[in-house]
């Protein structure tokens, strides 16, 4: 790889980043944190995010959205797949019954999964079709 592509890589990935901790996420970059994180009481939604098209057309917008439904879960986070591959693995690990998938969000009760959102459920979708899906999740988990 050339060193313009790793610069313009690193520069897609602050950009990803920070599009979600500026919607209100707390970026969770080791295991201790997700641990940290997940095994609080209440309720927690994981942002699974990365660099791919749907991510950033469907997945991070619907994202940005689901801070502001009326019901909401306790906790916003979210793990970078492909980037902070540790955190994201310890995250999946919570996610009991669901391949590998970004991006994606899962919702957590507790430290127990209630419900997934897969990449099949947000690529050829619309930002407001994900929303929607989330704040259903939020109005039946979060009330």
């Amino acid at each position: 790889m050339s060193m313009d592509f790793n610069i313009f890589m690193n520069d897609v990935v602050d950009k990803s980043r920070n599009e979600i901790t500026e919607a209100g996420y707390h970026e969770l970059r080791t295991p201790e944190a997700v641990d940290d994180a997940l095994q609080k009481d209440g309720t927690a939604l994981v942002m699974v995010n990365s660099v791919c098209g749907c991510a950033g057309g469907v997945a991070r917008p619907a994202a940005s959205y689901a801070v502001n439904c009326y019901h909401r879960p306790d906790q916003f986070v979210t793990v970078f797949a492909g980037q902070d591959k540790e955190a994201t693995e310890r995250a999946r690990e919570y996610f009991e019954g669901y391949p590998p998938s970004s991006p994606s969000f899962a919702l957590l009760k507790d430290g127990k999964i209630t419900s997934m959102i897969e990449r099949h459920d947000i690529e050829g979708f619309e930002p407001h079709e994900v929303a929607a899906k989330l704040e259903k999740l939020f109005d039946d988990h979060c009330a």
